[in-house]
């Protein structure tokens, strides 16, 4: 008998987003543009094959460093929370020392990037120029 309402609160939870789909396709004005079957809508002429296109390699390892210290700081706020309980249990050291641990490696972890120049951004040469004319250097 509880099964027939999981299946009811499946049937209400597909059932919704394809009735919302179904109305906004039958109701939304057809307005067929050009600009609409572009690869790359945002007003920019797209150049070349996606392919050809190079990323700067410095997005991504800043995002991968943001990652890495945001997940750190979720690990460390629980912890920071219980120690006060934690070294009353299991003394200061047992409780303190993983976590210096951690946070050591992670500060090993950031001096390499810097030291790599993961966190050192590179000046493009317009924005080098544009300071160079106006006699900024």
């Amino acid at each position: 008998m509880s099964w027939i309402a999981i299946g009811a609160l499946a049937v209400v939870g597909v059932g919704i987003p394809l009735g919302m789909m179904a109305a906004s396709a039958l109701l939304r004005p057809s307005v067929p543009e050009q600009g609409k079957s572009a690869t790359y809508e945002s007003g920019e002429i797209p150049t070349g094959t996606a392919r050809s296109f190079k990323f700067n390699i410095q997005y991504y390892m800043v995002a991968l460093l943001f990652v890495v210290f945001d997940i750190e700081t979720v690990l460390v706020f629980p912890w920071a929370v219980i120690y006060s309980d934690a070294v009353e249990v299991v003394g200061i050291t047992r409780a303190l020392g993983p976590m210096l641990l951690f946070i050591g490696i992670l500060l090993i972890g950031l001096v390499w990037a810097w030291r790599n120049g993961a966190v050192s951004w590179t000046k493009s040469p317009r924005a080098t120029r544009r300071k160079t004319e106006r006699g900024d250097a």
